[in-house]
């Protein structure tokens, strides 16, 4: 037990450090994979190692490829960081050791579980009623929520697909906009809905989905119909018109759902509401809880508005399991989402809510946002930059010039290492992509950021 303690001090006593020094760290990582993999890449051995002696290598061995997310200054991706009192919670999750599948085997998780749905419905303005389960990220909610959605509208078409499978099934048309996240795809291919179901519907400039053209594509066709919304496209983070997407859906018949990933979380701010007006009236939602309320990885969100139909699609029995009463007992969370065996991810997330309250989690998103604005406005006032998307919500796209040199000053930015952001293409041309979701992000880190963006496009040839 001593060992056990050292090892645990001293990894807590590491971690803190790592996380102390972010500020002097270089944002991106300073080793290439040929250094990884001479110094990671060893031999397994035939004799057991002394777990100090494992942790002291890996540790030293890794941290020059560690890239720091957790800094102010990394806008890569759509990439939180974690919140202090969801790194406790989620180490103590990792000591607990709780296969949170079932009640019978974490009492308490689940009851944590059953409490933070009932949170985030609440902050994200989903009907009370609404079914939801904690998967391991937003590709796995898509694919949990649009279950549902699957059984659904086939059973609205007098197929059982629990029972018979899609052989022979009526085809299922998914109308969804052009500029969609992948997730979406991928989730259909899991589902085996396939890509051919898909029916592209035109967007704007910024990727929201043009109603007159999803008006058209409802009318194209009949039978078993799913509607994609999106809120918060992964570039310019715009959000579609939900609630006439909704009506319209559900006024051909179809089942509405909304991929979420981040922009869902602008429901949390009395501000920034307006912009998913009508969302609570979709049948599915998928959220990530790991972006925007920046909790540790392994924390995606699945809604829906139809549980039974959700509980079919995902819920499994078997003898040798203790399964709670399905009316009136204690919630299994085998029956809403699609793994058996699972760790209690509900604990970060529950820790992450109570630290910040409603206040805190509006604070949060709004303080991104206008992080967001000011990023953009500074660059605009540089010659020859241009900020390509409406700026309303946390992303922003940056051109300088050409694509060649566009690509060339974020090079430059990213081998600098004071900020790092990623790269994308929007509507054929290269851009910077610049993501603020990160709860530590300050005014000095945008400062920052700016300044080394603008010695980087002095530079650039």
């Amino acid at each position: 037990m001593d060992d056990i303690r050292a090892l645990l001090v001293n990894t807590a006593e590491l971690a803190a450090d790592f996380l102390a020094g972010l500020d002097g760290r270089p944002v991106g990582s300073t080793a290439t994979v040929d250094e990884l993999r001479a110094s990671l890449d060893i031999e397994l051995g035939d004799e057991p190692v002394a777990s100090d002696a494992v942790f002291d290598h890996l540790v030293r061995a890794a941290d020059p490829g560690v890239v720091a997310m957790a800094s102010g200054r990394y806008f890569g991706f759509v990439i939180g960081s974690a919140l202090p009192a969801a790194i406790a919670a989620d180490w103590m999750t990792s000591a607990w050791d709780q296969n949170a599948g079932m009640y019978a085997l974490a009492p308490a998780a689940a009851v944590v579980e059953e409490t933070v749905g009932r949170w985030l419905k609440d902050l994200l303005q989903l009907p009370s009623g609404a079914s939801f389960a904690l998967v391991t990220g937003c590709q796995m909610a898509h694919f949990t929520a649009l279950s549902a959605a699957r059984l659904r509208v086939l059973e609205q078409a007098n197929w059982d697909v629990n029972e018979a499978g899609l052989d022979g099934a009526p085809a299922i048309r998914v109308l969804v906009g052009n500029d969609r996240h992948v997730t979406v795809d991928r989730a259909l291919r899991y589902l085996g809905i396939g890509s051919r179901a898909i029916v592209p519907v035109a967007t704007d400039a910024d990727g929201r989905i043009v109603i007159g053209a999803l008006e058209r594509a409802l009318s194209d066709g009949d039978g078993p119909t799913i509607v994609c919304a999106q809120a918060g496209e992964v570039n310019t983070g715009a959000i579609d018109p939900i609630r006439d997407i909704c009506d319209l859906g559900h006024g051909a018949g179809a089942w509405v759902h909304v991929d979420g990933a981040f922009g869902m979380w602008a429901a949390a701010s009395p501000t920034l509401r307006p912009l998913v007006a009508g969302i609570e009236h979709a049948d599915s939602w998928a959220t990530d809880a790991h972006k925007w309320l920046n909790v540790p990885y392994d924390s995606g969100l699945a809604f829906c508005a139809h549980p039974a139909a959700h509980r079919r699609a995902m819920s499994v029995h078997a003898d040798y399991l203790v399964h709670a009463d399905a009316d009136s007992g204690p919630r299994d969370q085998v029956d809403w989402g699609p793994e058996f065996s699972r760790r209690a991810r509900g604990v970060p997330i529950y820790a992450a809510l109570r630290s910040l309250g409603r206040n805190g989690v509006a604070s949060l998103i709004e303080t991104s946002c206008a992080h967001a604005k000011r990023i953009a406005a500074e660059l605009r006032q540089l010659d020859g930059v241009e900020v390509i998307n409406d700026v309303t919500l946390n992303q922003v796209l940056v051109r300088f010039g050409d694509d060649a040199r566009t690509r060339a000053v974020l090079q430059l930015v990213q081998d600098e290492g004071e900020c790092w952001m990623s790269g994308t293409t929007w509507r054929g041309r290269a851009a910077m992509r610049i993501s603020v979701v990160n709860w530590r992000t300050n005014e000095e880190d945008v400062a920052r950021t700016v300044a080394s963006i603008r010695r980087a496009h002095a530079n650039a040839s």
